[in-house]
């Protein structure tokens, strides 16, 4: 590969080699959120159609109260968050906290320090009482860094984020956060419910065509990046969501045959038309499957959080020890 790779990110450059070379084709939704892709998917929050965000807000704004009775700490204990993003809905759960007396410290972590930097500013001007401690980079490297501290510690992982993964993988990266935790100590997942299956179609494939731009955003960021010379108007994006087991997964393809080139990986790639390049699970919880996952993992369900129209719950899990 050229010099020029040594100063962009060899782990996207790697991972799009090895996605465009296996069979089916794929491209990790990690690489969803470059500056622009972040600001697509601020599109598709606001979209009427995209129901998540406003469902887990409206958990967290009404139910925080809930969440705090229910963890059972005495005394103080820390808030960690996997993936803090802008922290837009978890600043309802730290206020309602804050106003109801917790004594706690919240550590944010995030492999973006912008996003950090702006989740740090937002909340010293919105909750200046409120003790931060942040960790910029991968959700391993930072725990391991927090570990020392013994409080009982409430650790977040919201925005169904955990639908991205499959099952074998979701039991894996909550065994890897288990290694992280001490016996009692909480966990708080969001997840979106299985549901009327046209509801769920319709927040992943808008009308507006806004979710179709964020996946086609990962071609343009190719291009940007490694120099491909992908066209935008050769490829179209697709979705299939299965309400039998609640997988929905989405695709970008080329209407047409093409061979892409990569100007600074030095290589091409033979793409054929309609062939299938997979970008993204977005999986759909029944109960029985969040009871399921717990278990597996050594957690133990204390009770969900609903959404008043049952779309979407945020289960707060005890760990039982490794």
């Amino acid at each position: 590969m050229s010099n020029v790779i040594e100063n962009l990110n060899k782990e996207f450059a790697q991972d799009v080699v090895q996605g465009l070379t296996d069979n089916p084709k794929h491209i990790s939704s990690k690489y969803f959120y470059d500056d622009k892709g972040s600001q697509i998917f601020q599109e598709i929050m606001q979209m009427e159609e995209y129901y998540p965000t406003r469902c887990e807000f409206e958990i967290l704004a009404q139910q925080s109260h809930l969440i705090l009775e229910a963890l059972s700490f005495k005394g103080n204990f820390r808030i960690v968050e996997l993936g803090a993003g802008d922290g837009y809905k978890t600043s309802k759960l730290l206020e309602t906290f804050l106003e109801h007396g917790a004594q706690f410290t919240y550590c944010p972590i995030d492999i973006s320090q912008e996003a950090i930097l702006s989740l740090e500013k937002n909340l010293f001007e919105s909750l200046p009482s409120l003790k931060i401690e942040s960790c910029v980079g991968d959700y391993h490297v930072c725990l391991e860094q927090l570990h020392e501290n013994t409080l009982p510690t409430l650790f977040l992982f919201l925005g169904g984020n955990i639908g991205n993964y499959s099952k074998d993988q979701s039991v894996e990266l909550l065994n890897s956060f288990g290694k992280w935790m001490r016996k009692d100590d909480k966990m708080l997942i969001g997840m979106d419910l299985q549901k009327n299956p046209r509801i769920i179609r319709m927040a992943y494939d808008d009308p507006s065509g806004i979710t179709k731009r964020f996946n086609l955003n990962l071609l343009e960021r190719m291009n940007r990046e490694l120099g491909a010379n992908f066209r935008m108007d050769q490829f179209d994006f697709y979705c299939s969501y299965n309400p039998e087991n609640g997988a929905l997964k989405s695709y970008i393809y080329p209407t047409q045959n093409v061979i892409v080139h990569f100007d600074v990986l030095e290589k091409s790639f033979e793409i054929k038309a309609n062939e299938l390049i997979y970008t993204e699970l977005s999986h759909k919880f029944s109960n029985e499957q969040i009871n399921d996952l717990a278990k597996k993992t050594n957690f133990e369900r204390i009770c969900n959080f609903y959404d008043c129209r049952n779309y979407f719950t945020d289960t707060l899990w005890s760990f039982k020890g490794q």
